[in-house]
């Protein structure tokens, strides 16, 4: 008898620990309750669907690390959607910096050249791997990574699918040397010294 009045109570916790996870775990875009989300106009056509912004993608020889982005900024019928795209232009010997998508996973495909990419998970184990053209490689939702063309005569274009219409870009370099943190605070935790961090700030701030 005591084991069946402590029923409703286990069946409560268990309830309450897997809506706890579901809360903590679903970081996805939120649903919506329309077929798509729309302006404020009165009606839309199929141009609204419709997006051009990526037909530049094939460029053989850029001249810099450039990304060509359809996210829901550039493609508002996207908004709700879940998904978004962008390219990649790699000149030779180019870097995309370490960075994080805070609201999704990366799915990358080198469609020209070579690429060597990696992330690091939370343990700090670095997962590196060199891609050729046709390979796929998924970056964790908010796991610092990097792409790099390490091919000193060549370019490399690539194409990534995001999980979210807006998946949100954090630069490591960026967001620590150019926010305005104070330069004895970036000494301190680089085990650096002052002139050094300024000097790394005055070189991403060109």
């Amino acid at each position: 008898m005591a084991t069946s009045s402590r029923m409703p109570v286990i069946l409560l916790l268990g309830l309450t620990l897997i809506l706890a996870i579901s809360r903590t775990t679903q970081a996805n875009d939120p649903d919506i309750l329309t077929d798509f989300v729309t302006p404020n106009t009165s009606s839309v056509d199929a141009s609204f669907f419709t997006f051009s912004g990526l037909s530049a993608y094939y460029n053989p020889n850029p001249k810099n690390f450039t990304v060509l982005k359809a996210t829901m900024n550039e493609f508002p019928a996207l908004n709700g959607q879940s998904v978004s795209y962008a390219v990649l232009q790699f000149p030779a010997a180019a870097v995309n910096p370490p960075h994080t998508h805070p609201r999704s996973a990366e799915l990358l495909l080198v469609m020209m050249g070579t690429l060597e990419v990696g992330f690091v998970d939370t343990k700090n184990v670095l997962y590196n791997q060199t891609l050729q053209t046709g390979d796929m490689f998924v970056f964790p939702k908010g796991l610092v990574h990097f792409q790099y063309n390490r091919n000193h005569n060549q370019s490399a274009i690539a194409i990534s699918a995001f999980g979210s219409a807006n998946g949100g870009l954090l630069s490591v370099p960026k967001s620590v040397f150019t926010t305005g943190i104070d330069d004895n605070v970036l000494a301190m935790s680089f085990k650096t010294d002052v002139p050094t961090v300024q000097k790394i700030e005055l070189g991403l701030k060109k």
